[in-house]
């Protein structure tokens, strides 16, 4: 068994739609980034990366690759399964938080878990909360998420 973690955090973008663990959240901004800003899908695939040692988000999908413009976390997650499974490992589960004000994760937290699993095609555990109004997100001004994963050697 072999373990990795990440953080991930993007600003509020309002001119962008918000895309937060694999689904579409109307009347919230967005996030800024080179991708969809996913963060909660960005650190479920590169806690696998770290788990795996095959790297990060930025080697193996960076901004100077014209290809990864907007590539949404879905995708992402399904680029880093093949990776992982070509690399001999099984990915056993990876559990995600999401770090935010709003918006309000309990409303859709199932719907949200339920769009990662099956991106990744393994078992993701999604819980969230708040900073109780500190801090940058806190404040509103972006959003955050960290994950681990585990996986196995085949």
């Amino acid at each position: 068994m072999q373990t990795g973690i990440s953080l991930d955090v993007h600003p509020l973008d309002p001119s962008r739609p918000l895309w937060l663990a694999g689904i579409l959240w109307p009347n919230h901004p967005g996030l800024s980034g080179h991708s969809d800003g996913d963060v909660a899908a960005h650190v479920v695939a590169e806690s696998l990366l770290s788990a795996t040692g095959l790297g990060d988000l930025g080697s193996i999908f960076g901004v100077a690759d014209a290809a990864n413009h907007n590539i949404t976390g879905v995708e992402i997650l399904q680029q880093v399964a093949i990776l992982v499974a070509e690399a001999g490992f099984e990915i056993e589960n990876v559990a995600v938080q999401i770090i935010c004000q709003t918006p309000k994760i309990s409303d859709r937290r199932i719907e949200a878990q339920t769009a990662l699993t099956n991106a990744l095609g393994a078992q993701v555990n999604l819980t969230a909360t708040s900073t109780d109004g500190l801090g940058f997100t806190g404040r509103g001004e972006g959003i955050a998420a960290i994950a681990s994963a585990l996986v196995s050697k085949k």
